[in-house]
């Protein structure tokens, strides 16, 4: 079979693997669509993301969708022929943060397309990818692959909102309007917040954020002096999420935050110690969280999706085959063209 390898940065070859075979308890899925993430193209242009470096060949991709294709032993819940949004995290089920229903912290995690660990969890940019059988979630059959591929970054901005605390009725800030602040909009709007806004550098995502239904969106480059005003009478946003992984993002975030109020940090770091303003994080009491990855959150992105709770339709930006892997990879990369690019054989 094919698949999408990263051997370092910038050489992304589509490689020839071994066609996999399910284990007991595992499933075999033909791939529908995947989503290029964020990490993807850190690996494709850095050879890493923030601490996880390459030190092997890595089939990238976690954003995954597809129809089961063969069973492994003693598996009966699910049939061939479904289709299945994939869940990357493959936790171990029985560590204490596992049976704390925390499996995101899983002490023995392996994730899709990851370089956290060594040797690495190869992702699921193939033809074909087997999985547990609890990780293959059913959707509709008439759901397109590349909607039911969103399920992933979508737990990842429900995770955020989630670990936000109560939004019901607050004033909610998010930095980034790529695809994961695109979808933390979407979700703090469904939890309850009464006022979204979002910022960036590039005007082009901050147009499909206001199609998303943000009441403020903030070119930060051509015109700071808008997010500073958010700044007097002690702050106004009862919550704000970075999702840009940025530490300039960062640090702006504890000067409109309001005293009492909550930051959490989605963004992956660059690599070594980030400095913090901890003096107004304490002063004003803030409360800085971080959140990674999701846990339960898989099955209720699924379930939003399913339902159409959210309009992810600003989020879908183009499809391309594998062929063109890396005309996939350059759009995905060009932020002011394309906020996700799903690909597919």
């Amino acid at each position: 079979m094919k698949a999408a390898v990263i051997h370092a940065a910038k050489d992304l070859r589509l490689d020839e693997r071994e066609t996999p075979r399910p284990a007991p308890g595992e499933v075999v899925v033909r791939f529908g669509a995947g989503g290029i993430c964020g990490s993807d193209l850190s690996y494709w242009g850095k050879g890493r993301v923030g601490d996880f470096a390459l030190r092997e060949p890595l089939v990238l991709g976690h954003e995954i969708s597809g129809e089961i294709e063969a069973l492994g032993e003693g598996v009966s819940n699910l049939a061939v022929g479904q289709r299945v949004a994939v869940n990357p995290s493959r936790p171990c089920l029985h560590c204490d943060y596992c049976r704390a229903g925390r499996s995101n912290l899983c002490r023995n995690m392996r994730f899709f397309g990851s370089a956290a660990i060594y040797p690495h969890v190869q992702g699921g940019f193939s033809e074909h990818l087997v999985c547990r059988a609890d990780q293959a979630v059913v959707v509709p059959a008439n759901m397109p692959f590349a909607r039911a591929a969103l399920a992933e970054p979508l737990s990842v901005a429900i995770h955020g909102i989630r670990r936000a605390g109560d939004l019901v009725g607050k004033k909610v800030l998010i930095a980034g309007a790529g695809p994961i602040g695109l979808l933390l909009a979407l979700a703090a709007r469904r939890a309850g917040a009464s006022f979204v806004a979002i910022t960036d550098l590039i005007d082009e995502p901050l147009a499909l954020a206001r199609q998303a239904g943000v009441d403020e969106a903030i070119n930060v480059a051509t015109s700071p002096e808008k997010l500073a005003a958010f700044g007097a009478d002690k702050g106004f946003f009862d919550v704000a999420l970075e999702a840009t992984g940025s530490p300039q993002a960062l640090a702006s975030l504890f000067d409109v935050v309001r005293p009492g109020g909550r930051v959490v940090q989605l963004g992956m770091m660059p690599p070594g110690d980030i400095p913090v303003p901890a003096n107004k994080l304490m002063a004003r009491e803030i409360d800085f969280v971080g959140a990674f990855r999701f846990a339960s959150e898989f099955q209720t992105a699924v379930e939003w999706l399913v339902a159409d709770l959210v309009d992810v339709t600003p989020v879908l930006s183009a499809e391309m085959p594998m062929s063109r892997l890396g005309e996939a990879f350059e759009l995905a990369a060009d932020r002011r063209r394309a906020i996700k690019v799903h690909l597919h054989f």
